[in-house]
């Protein structure tokens, strides 16, 4: 008989995992639950805290703000399209070891393609005035740092940069993921002609793979031509929270004449970095928001959610982290272009780590690097200098890289042979497609704690 998923949660939370695996094991062998049950465990890498949505609307100032430091979104701070270079005036500064809420605001809802009304948008689909957010109202109505081009620009709302003092090119910024709390009860999900998994073509045909009838959106909606965003013939699917299936906060779409599909919130940040390129103007394509790079940004990892812990190395004094792109929930890939977005409150510790403290992973000087309570997650990207020198998407380099990266991490960090930790992660490590969407595409490994405990 199969554990039910509540109990197993449960008992999880009690217990913790580990001990929860060797009762599991113990039960397995005297005939009680079943082996099932483990297996579907082990294949979880990440054991989050439940996702508690607050009782009322987070605007700007309102609620609980836990970090000792906090940065909400004002207009005349956020960069929207674009991340900050070594040279941006900082948005806040802090000292290392400090913590800092950010109230983080969702581009969905707020772009050209949906009117720049947020108001007016979430409005039309049952969204009362009192549950707008006041941030994105005014960043939709008078953001004016950049000009706004559609079509060029970056969609992301970018927060920061903040400054923490004694960081230096060189070291490592870790960022612990402390807490994540949705602001609103809604999201939404995005489709855009030339973008995503099943886009067409520059050129105008199909990819390698599909024909032009498999492209998506459809061909015959494509009205870029028009230059009217308005027109363009993006899909956006609004997608409301509420209770699912034992109480958990879940996103809900409809499926059509059988009802609906729900499927449980996983915020976390897609977002997050650190100053890395120096653009010649705000909105050089060095720094479009898009494509993530050594020093971070739009890594887009699933697994960074509440508990974890993302390493970035420093390019800038003060590392100049930002954030942004809030997530309620995204499946490995992010096939559609976007994924359930919606803004999130978020608290951070920032912490320099120097070389030779021990305090980082080495990996995680030259590279981006994350971690869970449960696992190690070595990444990789197809294009790591972002926007710079062309675009190059390929899965397989990223894989590549991916595969270097944990290879150099069990060697260095934990005192694996080469050859053999080779052979290691190809019989029990997972390499998972963090996003295909993101001109700079990315994979990354999961190396469960469990397998070095002894």
């Amino acid at each position: 008989m199969k554990m039910p998923e509540s109990v197993r949660d449960a008992l999880i939370a009690k217990l913790g995992r580990r001990n929860f695996l060797r009762a599991i094991t113990v039960m397995a062998g005297a005939g009680g639950a079943s082996l099932g049950a483990r297996a579907a465990l082990a294949e979880t890498p990440t054991k989050r805290p439940q996702v508690t949505l607050p009782k009322e609307v987070l605007q700007p100032h309102k609620g609980p703000i836990p970090g000792r430091h906090y940065l909400p979104s004002a207009v005349d701070q956020v960069l929207w399209g674009y991340v900050p270079a070594p040279d941006t005036r900082p948005a806040l500064r802090m000292r290392s070891g400090e913590t800092v809420t950010v109230d983080s605001v969702s581009h969905e809802g707020i772009l050209e393609d949906q009117g720049r009304d947020p108001i007016t948008y979430f409005g039309g689909h049952g969204v009362p005035r009192t549950q707008v957010l006041q941030d994105a109202i005014a960043i939709a109505r008078d953001y004016d740092r950049t000009d706004r081009d559609f079509d060029r620009d970056g969609p992301h709302v970018v927060t920061g940069p903040i400054h923490v003092a004694g960081a230096r090119p060189g070291d490592v910024l870790k960022v612990e993921i402390l807490s994540l709390v949705p602001r609103v009860p809604y999201g939404v999900v995005s489709s855009r002609h030339g973008k995503g998994a099943l886009a067409r073509a520059a050129g105008g045909g199909s990819p390698d793979g599909i024909t032009l009838d498999e492209v998506m959106p459809p061909v015959a909606t494509d009205g870029r031509p028009t230059g009217n965003p308005l027109t363009y013939g993006n899909v956006s699917v609004f997608t409301p929270v509420r209770r699912g299936r034992g109480g958990v906060p879940s996103g809900v779409m409809k499926r059509g004449r059988r009802g609906e599909v729900t499927f449980p919130l996983r915020p976390f940040m897609g977002m997050m970095g650190v100053a890395f390129a120096q653009g010649s103007g705000p909105t050089d394509p060095a720094l479009n928001s898009i494509p993530p790079t050594l020093g971070g940004g739009n890594i887009d990892i699933n697994l960074l959610g509440a508990g974890a812990t993302f390493y970035l190395p420093v390019f800038a004094d003060g590392a100049l982290f930002y954030t942004g792109d809030p997530h309620h929930a995204m499946g490995g890939g992010e096939a559609a272009l976007t994924a359930m977005e919606g803004s999130l409150r978020v608290t951070f510790r920032l912490t320099v780590c120097k070389p030779g403290s021990g305090d980082a992973p080495t990996v995680a000087f030259r590279y981006p690097f994350g971690e869970t309570p449960e696992a190690w997650l070595p990444i990789g990207l197809s294009d790591p200098d972002g926007s710079l020198n062309g675009q190059v998407n390929d899965l397989d380099i990223a894989m590549r890289r991916a595969v270097v990266n944990a290879l150099d991490f069990l060697e260095h960090d934990q005192g694996m042979d080469r050859a053999v930790a080779y052979a290691y992660l190809s019989a029990a490590t997972n390499f998972e497609v963090s996003q295909v969407v993101d001109r700079t595409t990315g994979v990354h490994g999961v190396i469960l704690k469990d397998h070095f405990s002894r």
